[in-house]
């Protein structure tokens, strides 16, 4: 033995035993932990509540997302009864239960007329997923011309779904009056047209009226955000059953 080992044998043997000791009571904690963790583990109640916290905080998180505000009522849509695109009669009897949206149109119509129809085809394409709950009703505020056979035409042309589109045509006072005093939209024609075309006028909104014919909002086409805006609405009117 040399003499630098004989001072390093006493030095590692004092500073082995108290790591030694150090390390026996570490193990001896984690053991414990362990075995109470085991035990633990094996109750049903463990299980009980490791599910029923996981079920807790999404809910809790659900409660705490606002709802949007109800819309609100702005006046009724009294009975109504006029001829669809079929030659069958559709009206507030055929809507009972729905919620609709409507339009003003006339198929002659050069100016607004095209892009307002395009924009529901929009709105059919996107609310397929509400089905039956869901109509689309377009007035023509043109019945002289816009005879069932000539809306049936349009309605092919623009790819419409019969099963959730139907255009009206009618005796012009009646459509007039559920326009009008009805849906609030303007339909009206010059006395003595010098072009009668352009004599024909008619608001351009899209109304949305829910299952118990009240009118809830209305939207304009020309809106980049309209769309998106009525097709919420109505989801949120059919989800819960207004």
């Amino acid at each position: 033995m040399t003499f630098g080992d004989a001072l390093t044998a006493p030095q590692r043997s004092v500073t082995n035993a108290p790591m030694s000791s150090q390390a026996s009571q570490i193990l001896w904690v984690g053991a414990r932990l362990q075995a109470r963790l085991a035990a633990l583990v094996g109750r049903p109640l463990f299980w009980f509540l490791f599910v029923a916290l996981g079920l807790a905080i999404p809910i809790a998180r659900a409660v705490h997302v606002a709802l949007p505000k109800p819309l609100p009522i702005l006046s009724t849509v009294p009975p109504f009864a006029f001829t669809d695109q079929n030659g069958e009669s559709f009206g507030t009897r055929q809507l009972e239960g729905k919620v609709w949206v409507a339009n003003a149109i006339f198929t002659r119509c050069p100016t607004v007329c095209p892009l307002s129809t395009q924009r529901m085809f929009q709105v059919q394409h996107h609310a397929r997923g509400l089905g039956d709950y869901f109509h689309i009703v377009s007035f023509s505020v043109d019945p002289e011309n816009d005879t069932p056979s000539v809306l049936h035409e349009y309605a092919k042309e623009h790819k419409v779904s019969p099963r959730m589109w139907s255009f009206l045509t009618g005796d012009a006072e009646s459509l007039k009056q559920t326009l009008n005093g009805g849906l609030k939209i303007y339909m009206g024609k010059q006395a003595e047209p010098s072009d009668d075309l352009m004599s024909i006028g008619h608001g351009s909104h899209f109304v949305l009226v829910d299952s118990k014919m009240r009118i809830r909002n209305y939207y304009d086409p020309t809106d980049s955000g309209a769309l998106d805006a009525l097709l919420r609405d109505a989801g949120l009117l059919a989800s819960r059953g207004d």
